[in-house]
């Protein structure tokens, strides 16, 4: 046996037992051994697997090869196991056909030339299933619906998973701005792909960033709520040194081009992993406080009532210290006014409020009334100024320009994230531009800047 054999045969035996292996022998050319983000990126897929984790989200640069690796890792993952049961998302059922082929083709691939690996040669007990046309749905012999592609528009109906991979489900800056398409992704993600995940299953989530509502975020917040073993893996395109991470597939003059061309906010979503709106964000901080002022020279209240049924109340007290706003509390909340009224006007009463404004646009001013009558009939004070007012300006002009007062002036207690985290997710996610999902929350903070105002604050 000549020593160029050997080395086949050596190359063959790392591919079955590591996952870098397995892409450099399949595709050598692509992964080579002075790409280090590659080796690092398999590494982390593999180790992943053999864990008992539960959820790897990867986040990379475009161009970088996170499509291919997720459809190796696909392949690889047959390899080891023949009973596995991989489901694959892609944004839509073109790209989901499109992974679905680079799949299943690296299996099927015939052996044409006696010196280049194929799939057969590292794992050849793993065939696909003999008239198994479906493209998108497939079995391997011996098994049965081991693969499904499928993306938002597609469906799933009758599949179980023992691994998700969820690869790039945005499309463009459009769609990262827009707070119902990211919603509708999480929606399909929990409703459609985690109702398929069988006991004990994986997923992996492969995705360049764009915003922080997005999948990637969701997942990240949701699972350690749900406290499930979470790994996270960003990958920047221009590392913190200055170097990039691989200049064989981006340079530094093509990365500022891009730069250029796209916008700072863009780019640095796409290859920085820092998401769009942390750029776009029309509140960039907010002053709190560990302790109160002593003497308030008055207390106020600012309401915005639901103008719709999906809208938000939110409902602002503070107290005014050298005219500055110190919040004390927030009602924000989409229930009902045969709750929201009590609840107003109980919070009125124990912070003992001097004067209460409510817009009275939309049933404002029923609202305002009704408040108004449980303080004095109900809890028997006539502390609180109720009153009411119609809200004439446009709304985004109003917050826009009252941002900076809000961010220099209005300060929230330190916890407000854990007190009121509606309340909180909604000022620090809502965007300069771009379609926000709901406006009620700095809608009412800017209420009560326009009320300081009337102070003389």
């Amino acid at each position: 046996m000549d020593i160029e054999t050997i080395k086949r045969y050596a190359r063959i035996e790392l591919a079955r037992r590591e996952f870098f292996g397995f892409c450099q022998a399949m595709a050598p050319d692509f992964y080579r051994d002075n790409r280090q983000y590659l080796i690092d990126l398999c590494n982390e897929m593999q180790d992943f697997y053999e864990s008992d984790d539960d959820i790897l989200i990867v986040n990379e640069p475009p161009r970088h090869g996170k499509s291919r690796s997720a459809s190796m890792f696909a392949q690889w993952v047959f390899g080891q196991d023949q009973s596995a049961k991989i489901m694959t998302g892609s944004y839509n059922e073109t790209l989901s056909t499109t992974f679905s082929k680079a799949v299943r083709n690296g299996i099927s691939t015939a052996k044409a030339d006696p010196e280049v690996i194929v799939y057969s040669d590292i794992f050849p007990h793993v065939k696909i299933q003999r008239g198994d046309g479906a493209m998108n749905l497939w079995s391997l012999e011996g098994g049965y619906n081991n693969y499904l592609a499928t993306s938002p528009t597609g469906t799933a109906t009758g599949f179980g998973a023992t691994l998700l991979i969820i690869d790039d489900l945005i499309k463009n800056a459009e769609e990262a701005n827009n707070e119902a398409t990211l919603e509708k992704h999480w929606d399909w993600f929990t409703n459609t792909m985690l109702s398929r995940l069988e006991e004990g299953g994986k997923i992996i989530i492969i995705m360049t960033r764009w915003a922080t509502g997005d999948l990637a975020g969701r997942a990240l917040e949701h699972f350690a709520e749900e406290k499930k073993k979470v790994r996270l893996l960003t990958m920047k395109a221009l590392q913190d040194d200055g170097t990039m991470l691989c200049d064989e597939v981006l340079s530094r003059e093509s990365y500022d081009m891009k730069v250029r061309a796209m916008g700072e906010d863009i780019a640095s979503a796409n290859y920085q992993q820092i998401p769009i709106d942390i750029k776009g964000k029309l509140y960039s901080s907010f002053k709190t406080y560990t302790e109160l002022p002593k003497d308030f020279t008055g207390i106020y209240s600012y309401c915005d009532t639901a103008d719709q049924g999906d809208d938000y109340l939110c409902n602002i007290i503070w107290g005014v210290y050298n005219k500055e706003a110190y919040v004390l509390d927030v009602i924000y909340t989409k229930q009902p006014m045969e709750i929201t009224e009590p609840a107003v006007a109980q919070a009125l009463f124990t912070f003992e409020v001097n004067r209460e404004r409510i817009e009275s646009n939309s049933g404002g001013r029923s609202f305002a009334r009704n408040v108004k009558r449980i303080l004095e009939q109900e809890l028997k004070s006539n502390r609180t100024d109720v009153s009411w007012f119609h809200q004439s300006k446009n709304k985004i002009a109003r917050i826009t320009s009252n941002a900076t007062w809000v961010m220099n002036h209005v300060y929230l207690p330190a916890n407000w994230r854990d007190k009121w985290p509606e309340y909180y997710k909604a000022m620090t996610s809502y965007q300069r531009e771009g379609k926000n999902a709901h406006d009620d929350a700095p809608d009412a903070t800017t209420g009560v800047a326009e009320t300081m105002y009337l102070l003389g604050g």
